[in-house]
């Protein structure tokens, strides 16, 4: 008899599916179906990545963002539990626009930044987003302006 061991290992990161997209392509015998998955992965410490994949089926797209994901997380300085200055960041198309909130007055951020805000261990920050509605370019610009911070 083999010895197993069933019990469940801790994940290190909490995953969090973002968007979840069926897109199709028109071809000369018909259309080609696909599906793509936008992840955001973070240990609720500092540490936080996200991924798009690409695949025929849902979850061969969702485990091919989370391995992309896992691969390109970044380490965020948090102090206490919010952020500690104001910050505004733009990348491409889109623009953010970040401040500390008080304490208890939890994340006030819309669409995918408050899911990276609770990945990363934020609690308390104000947010706006200006711009694009591109979910994508959006998560990369709330990571540019989490790593821009100073203590």
């Amino acid at each position: 008899m083999r010895d197993r061991d069933y019990t469940k290992q801790p994940k290190e990161f909490d995953e969090k599916i973002i968007q979840l997209k069926r897109v199709s392509k028109k071809t000369k015998g018909g259309n080609k179906i696909g599906f793509t998955a936008l992840v955001v992965v973070g240990n609720r410490k500092g540490k936080v990545g996200y991924g798009l994949g690409k695949a025929k089926t849902v979850s061969e797209a969702i485990q091919k963002a989370l391995t992309k994901a896992r691969d390109n997380t970044v380490e965020i300085t948090i102090t206490g539990a919010s952020i500690a200055h104001d910050i505004r960041m733009k990348f491409k198309g889109a623009s953010i626009f970040m401040k500390p909130a008080p304490a208890g007055a939890g994340i006030i951020a819309g669409g995918a930044i408050r899911d990276v805000m609770d990945l990363v261990g934020i609690k308390d920050v104000s947010a706006k987003m200006l711009g694009s509605s591109n979910k994508e370019i959006n998560i990369h610009c709330a990571l540019n302006a989490l790593q821009a911070l100073r203590k």
